[in-house]
Parts: C-alpha cells; sequence; structure tokens
C-alpha cells in the first residue's frame, strides 16, 4: 500500500501517516471478496478459500468469510 500510495503521488510522510494509521477490518474485507466473487462466477466451498488464500487473506481470514457466506 506504501508503494502504490508513493504511486499516486503522494508525499512519503503522507504515505507512512496512512499506513500507520490505518484500521481495517480484514475479516470484513474477506468477507466482501468472497461475495464479490460469487457475484460473477460460481466456486466451490474449497476453490473459493483457495482463491482468498491466493489474494493474500490469511486462513483466519479465509475461513471467516466462507463461515459467514450468506446460505
Amino acid at each position: 500500500m506504501y508503494d502504490q500510495l508513493l504511486f499516486e503521488k503522494s508525499s512519503e510522510d503522507s504515505a507512512q501517516f496512512a499506513i500507520d494509521n490505518i484500521e481495517v477490518d480484514w475479516n470484513q474485507q474477506a468477507l466482501k471478496k468472497a461475495k464479490s466473487y460469487l457475484e460473477y462466477s460460481s466456486f466451490s466451498d474449497a476453490g473459493l478459500y483457495d482463491q482468498l488464500i491466493f489474494e493474500k487473506f490469511t486462513e483466519e481470514q479465509a475461513r471467516y468469510a466462507m463461515d459467514n457466506l450468506p446460505k
């Protein structure tokens, strides 16, 4: 993210401030990503879990997403 902010012309100080102060609920982000995948493609549970891991979510975050998808 830091590199992306620099690429988008943020100053080094501004980019570091953003990194130091961001608060993200990664469980909710994993769930949001899982839902977005299911909107345009069908996945098996294992396939969707693997895709979340591929996207660099942790095993815990991917499991949270899988456990909280609407049935």
